[in-house]
């Protein structure tokens, strides 16, 4: 496989599966799989860093709401992304699964090595994950039975968008990239957050009110590791 590729697989296999026969050029098998779903920005950010790292993987569709879902067998929490590691271990948390992958390659450094630097990174990570969780929650309640569903819920969900959205874009300012002039694992996080905004609540006019943040995700949207893994409905 070359670096970078991907093979999807259904649920089912991610637990127990054989080897079918084939040949021998056909067995190679890469040493990581990566379980989630095709929307979730968590599981792209994760898709993004493996692509912007040139790592082999292998991509398991699967999501924790499907009654056949395998997910619990990997994370006991039951949510995407997981990677499962050659030798069995389980990571779990898109944050501690980018961490990883980062390190475990060389090439491509998405984190500084400074603490400092590595520390404001990482907050614009939490910022961007913050908004996912806000909208996320939102998308979920709304599935809810009319009768069922809290507006009060909703709108302070909406306001942690809004104000993330804010704060975002203000420490973004003129800059080409979240930490200045290179780019690295700030903009992966706040380019899946920006686009699960477009995807879910195309609504939240943020491109009008942040033209910096328009510019960034424009900028973001034609890196293949992003135009790759752009969520469908």
């Amino acid at each position: 496989a070359h670096a970078g590729a991907t093979r999807a697989r259904t649920p089912n296999a991610i637990i127990g599966a054989s080897l079918p026969r084939a040949e021998p050029e056909t067995l190679h098998r890469p040493p990581m799989k990566l379980i989630g779903s095709l929307t979730s920005p968590f599981v792209r950010k994760v898709r993004i860093v493996l692509a912007e790292k040139k790592i082999d993987y292998e991509f398991v569709i699967d999501s924790p709401w499907s009654p056949e879902s395998g997910v619990a067998n990997l994370n006991p929490l039951g949510k995407i992304p997981v990677l499962a590691l050659d030798d069995d271990t389980s990571l779990f948390d898109s944050r501690v699964i980018s961490e990883y992958l980062d390190n475990v390659a060389p090439n491509n450094k998405l984190m500084p090595s400074t603490n400092r630097e590595r520390t404001e990174v990482k907050r614009w990570e939490a910022l961007a994950d913050g908004i996912c969780d806000a909208a996320a929650l939102i998308f979920l309640e709304k599935k809810r039975p009319a009768e069922q569903q809290s507006s009060e819920w909703i709108v302070r969900q909406q306001n942690k968008i809004i104000a993330g959205l804010d704060y975002m874009a203000a420490e973004l300012g003129d800059s080409n990239w979240c930490m200045g002039t290179h780019f690295s694992l700030a903009d992966i996080a706040a380019g899946c957050a920006l686009g699960y905004l477009a995807f879910r609540f195309p609504e939240i006019d943020w491109n009008a009110k942040h033209p910096n943040l328009a510019r960034l995700y424009e900028k973001l949207s034609h890196r293949p590791a992003f135009a790759e893994t752009m969520p469908k409905a």
